[in-house]
């Protein structure tokens, strides 16, 4: 056994008495009442208590009453000076509560302080504690041989269950506070998950309507300064005023999406790609997917073709949809275009979230997403990829 083991307190959970209900701490209170009252009147009911050894016995029963109190406190507090040095004075109190007939009140003290000792001592401590209480005992008793031993085995077989037992609530007390905390720990987890995930649907629904928005607006503000005409600042207005309707419309589609109402994938898909002017191929047998993996393919795709329309407005889209045997995958990619007058200083409003917001998701969900230039169409390719 290792000597942590031996110098190692009873922990204070195994010692706590816990949450108790008011009569289970009556009848502990009396108890308590009616064991000090038996050693009292076994102490100083006969005759034979008179003069000195009444007095004796009286301040017998006064003493063991303060160290007892003494013990258990010190250990409370770890103290095991103090509690080494109440037990030895306890056995002295014994053995002269024995001396002067008081024997009532010195087994009562050698037994109590044996099971005591092995309840909130050390071993360290505790074992020599037991021994020298019980052999205490068992030189002053009157009782036979076997009498003794089935005496002496069962303080001991009673001490060491309370203390297992005493440890054992402990451990369960532990494992629950462990249990709650952990329980909290998994709301509040859940609770900082969910925000993330409104969080990237609030900035997927923005940055795909507002943006939309913001092209047409400076094309308006360009057309101004550049004196066009007014039929045409008025068709960039009138663009304008339908991505916020549409925007709107696609709020109230990200809150179904929350709520895990969602429409099927390809449906969204051509009418997104119908919306953006861009080409879809649907390749392998459509099959539902599951929300989070449905809701991935949505944003990204929606997010993609924003980001193709605010950097190279000019440009081709295609957007191409695999299922695959225990897969998904979806590539937009745009290929090429001249310059928009007014796409760098779009680009530059932009919050630069979407591309990290996306791979985000993808993670999440055991996939990945990868975006980069493409070489075969002169453009920028997006592809995720996500496990059915």
């Amino acid at each position: 056994m290792q000597l942590e083991t031996w110098r190692r307190w009873p922990t204070r959970d195994a010692r706590a008495s816990g949450e108790r209900s008011a009569p289970g701490r009556m009848l502990t209170v009396a108890g308590r009442l009616a064991l000090a009252l038996t050693v009292l009147l076994g102490t100083v009911r006969a005759d034979r208590f008179t003069g000195t050894d009444a007095v004796v016995s009286l301040l017998a029963v006064l003493a063991a009453g303060g160290l007892f109190y003494l013990f258990v406190r010190s250990t409370r507090l770890h103290r095991i000076g103090w509690a080494l040095a109440a037990a030895a004075q306890l056995l002295i109190v014994a053995g002269v509560a024995d001396q002067v007939g008081a024997v009532v009140l010195a087994n009562v003290i050698w037994c109590g302080l044996a099971v005591m000792a092995l309840l909130r001592l050390p071993l360290a401590g505790a074992l020599p504690t037991c021994a020298g209480a019980l052999v205490s005992y068992a030189v002053a008793t009157r009782d036979g041989f076997l009498a003794l031993v089935a005496t002496l085995a069962g303080l001991v077989l009673l001490g060491y269950l309370l203390r297992l037992d005493a440890e054992a609530r402990g451990t369960a007390q532990r494992l629950l506070q462990q249990e709650r905390a952990a329980r909290a720990a998994e709301a509040e987890s859940a609770a900082l998950a969910e925000r993330a995930r409104i969080a990237r649907e609030i900035h997927d629904v923005l940055a795909h309507s507002l943006s939309a928005q913001l092209v047409h607006l400076e094309a308006a503000r360009l057309m101004l300064d550049s004196g066009a005409q007014r039929d045409q600042i008025r068709d960039r207005v009138v663009a304008a005023r339908r991505m916020a309707q549409e925007g709107l419309t696609e709020t109230k589609q990200a809150l179904s999406a929350l709520r895990g109402e969602f429409t099927p994938v390809g449906e969204f898909l051509v009418e997104l790609t119908g919306q953006e002017q861009a080409t879809l191929t649907v390749t392998g047998t459509p099959r539902p997917l599951g929300a989070e993996a449905g809701l991935a393919v949505r944003r990204t795709a929606q997010e993609a073709l924003t980001n193709v329309r605010k950097h190279a407005p000019r440009a081709g889209r295609a957007v191409v949809l695999r299922y695959l045997e225990q897969a998904v995958e979806l590539e937009v990619r745009n290929s090429g275009g001249p310059a928009d007058p007014a796409a760098a200083e779009l680009a530059a409003s932009g919050s630069g979230y979407g591309l990290l917001g996306m791979r985000e998701r993808a993670e999440l969900l055991g996939g990945s997403l990868a975006a980069g230039p493409d070489d075969d169409a002169g453009g920028w390719l997006v592809r995720l990829r996500l496990p059915t």
